[in-house]
């Protein structure tokens, strides 16, 4: 049977949906008289979906295509970034507009979805779609329940008002218990001050990758009927997400949210029309966040997207999530707006950085093999155009002004930005990550800490919690879950998990899940001591070769093999001692007239451990670079002459 407060929140929402629907056939008939792809505000829905990693949201975006009659080509057609069909993960927020017809209604409503990254380092994205949607659909894994990076998404949705669908999703899965994921949302919603109003949300049931949403948990015979489908969240959608509350009347002002660039077209920003009407071809005024007058431009297009294409439409109405080209001097948070408005839209502020990471152009002696962008104005240049659309990273230079310090939420995010700059072709060297300190009223260092969760099976436990430990992690709780695994969460200075996440996959084998969210900003926990070991530098340029490489193996880890470039300076290895130590990798064996032996000689290696990106970011320490181009990933000292290396260190003048 369905809960007294399920039934309650059904009938509330049902009795809005007929309020809705009795003053939509009062009001004027305003789409009478608008194109096919213009939809009045009363006809829009916008609203955005919001979970964890890997509970569903692009999958459950594709069924609702589908559900829409939208021609598919394959699944994840959301996620349309290389790096994002990889990792099987959502990097970029993106919009798409779909009509649904309810059930007796004369015309079809718009619903914009918006699929949103799940990863706090991209939480950025998040901050800024939220501002033009009107409702949130929470997607929930039923067996996992709200995880902690879900807590992060769901504490901006309500502080922007947002009224929550919530959907419990995987509710196929047999360790499923009805009531547990249920409990645990409102336990949350709670726990960030959700309003009474907010905390009257609907509850569905799904299964996102069989395609069928349904309003019961309890009605598990009908699951495997062929003719179920995501009906009931569309329903839901149309009665418990309300219009958007604009002026067609008013004068034009619009947010800008996203900004990308088309090589011909230019400068194209994306955002919430917030009231009044514009026509291609209208001159329009741009106004920062601060109400200055950053410029004027004219609207060349309108764009929006329907299903997966992008349709051009001859005006840009109130309600309505578009894309404006034209409009060159404008920027994330800016308003574009009619020459008689005076006050800019309210932007959201963004969350600051954490962490932070130096650029600068490849000087090693084997650069400009690989890629074809190699010069610093390029390197700039592509900087400086990822911070203008992606509000999250700052971009700035250096003290010693030969570096580009960029900003960013964390590893992974600024990982993927190094990872899109190698496949664009271009060739770069970065510095170890730092944190980013502040310092309180009282002068007293503040740092970043973060809010970890973590599942493992049992045995590994002790392990992880020991080593979280040392790195200054306080424990906040652990708990058991289905199939023998342990969830713990703790908190633990930013500084501190960087270069973890490989340890962590060693010691759990591969079967740890480790996510983390920013917590805020404390006291400095202390100095930690680094347990890396030394590594193994080069010192010759050349080809490695079998005959060198086979005694220095024995002496730690190689990250080359035979046949391989090296130069002077470049790490092809790690020590088994805690000191860094030299070697010649070029060295050949000398030719003689002399035979020692009857046949070849042959040597034996073992396999040599491969250079990630993600893992070489966490690796590195001060006085090391990361060579980056479009076929290696190198590591290399920032002095390469050995001598002129150690003369350095013994002035003991601190790496910048």
């Amino acid at each position: 049977m369905t809960s007294p407060t399920r039934a309650r929140t059904f009938c509330a929402a049902q009795q809005q949906a007929a309020a809705s629907d009795e003053a939509n056939e009062k009001s004027p008939a305003l789409q009478q008289d608008l194109p096919r792809d213009v939809f009045d505000p009363k006809r829009i829905r916008n609203v955005a979906i919001i979970a964890h990693v890997d509970h569903g949201k692009t999958t459950l975006v594709d069924r609702i295509l589908k559900q829409c009659a939208v021609k598919m080509l394959n699944d994840r057609m959301m996620d349309s970034n290389v790096i994002e069909k990889e990792r099987g993960i959502t990097i970029l927020a993106k919009v798409t507009g779909v009509e649904y017809t309810r059930q007796d209604a004369s015309a079809p409503l718009l619903v914009n979805v918006v699929d949103t990254p799940g990863h706090a380092d991209f939480g950025g994205e998040v901050e800024r779609v939220l501002s033009m949607v009107d409702g949130a659909i929470l997607l929930v894994d039923a067996a996992e329940g709200p995880m902690t990076q879900t807590k992060f998404v769901v504490s901006k949705a309500l502080q922007y008002n947002l009224r929550p669908i919530v959907v419990i999703n995987k509710v196929d899965k047999e360790s499923v218990v009805e009531g547990t994921a249920e409990s645990a949302v409102f336990d949350l919603f709670a726990s960030l001050e959700a309003t009474d109003e907010q905390l009257e949300f609907p509850i569905l049931y799904a299964s996102a990758r069989d395609g069928w949403v349904s309003p019961d948990f309890s009605d598990r015979t009908r699951w495997q009927e062929k003719n179920l489908d995501v009906t009931p969240l569309m329903e839901a959608i149309a009665s418990h997400v309300q219009c958007p509350n604009v002026d067609v009347n008013a004068p034009f002002s619009f947010l800008v949210t996203m900004i990308s660039r088309d090589p011909f077209l230019g400068k194209m920003v994306t955002g919430k029309v917030h009231s009044g009407t514009a026509f291609v071809g209208d001159q329009v005024k741009v106004l920062t966040r601060d109400g200055e007058a950053a410029g004027t431009g004219r609207i060349m297009k309108v764009r929006a997207s329907r299903g997966l294409r992008s349709t051009e439409l001859d005006r840009a109405i109130a309600g309505d999530v578009v894309t404006i080209l034209g409009v060159e001097a404008a920027s994330v948070g800016d308003t574009i707006c009619h020459g008689s408005v005076t006050a800019p839209l309210f932007a959201p502020q963004i969350d600051p950085p954490t962490v932070s990471i130096n650029f600068c152009v490849n000087d090693s002696p084997i650069k400009g093999k690989d890629g074809t962008v190699v010069t610093s104005q390029k390197l700039g240049e592509r900087l400086f155009a990822e911070a203008e659309s992606n509000v999250s990273i700052s971009v700035g230079y250096s003290k010693n002004r030969e570096q580009l310090e960029v900003q960013g939420r964390g590893e992974l995010q600024l990982g993927i930005l190094i990872e899109n700059m190698r496949r664009e072709g271009m060739e770069l060297a970065i510095s170890p990550p730092k944190v980013l300190y502040k310092n309180d009223e009282k002068g007293k260092l503040l740092e970043p800490i973060e809010e970890v969760l973590i599942e493992v099976d049992e045995e590994h436990s002790g392990v992880v919690i020991d080593k979280l430990n040392r790195r200054h992690g306080h424990l906040s709780d652990v708990s058991s879950t289905a199939g023998g695994r342990s969830r713990i969460k703790m908190t633990i200075p930013a500084r501190c998990l960087i270069g973890f996440r490989p340890i962590f996959m060693g010691d759990t084998r591969g079967s740890g899940i480790l996510y983390s969210t920013f917590h805020g900003y404390e006291l400095h926990r202390g100095d930690t001591s680094d347990p890396r070991k030394g590594v193994i530098c080069s010192t010759a340029t050349g080809t490695a070769t079998a005959y060198a490489l086979e005694p220095i193996q024995e002496r730690g880890t190689l990250f080359i093999t035979p046949g391989m470039d090296v130069y002077e300076g470049m790490i092809i290895g790690e020590s088994k001692k805690d000191d860094d130590m030299v070697v010649n990798p070029v060295k050949e064996k000398q030719l003689t007239n002399v035979r020692t032996t009857l046949k070849e000689e042959h040597f034996r290696f073992s396999p040599a451990k491969p250079v990630l990106l993600e893992h070489a970011i966490g690796y590195i320490q001060a006085g090391e670079l990361i060579e980056v181009t479009p076929k290696n990933v190198r590591l290399r000292k920032l002095i390469l002459n050995y001598d002129k290396r150690k003369s350095f260190e013994k002035r003991k003048q601190p790496y910048e």
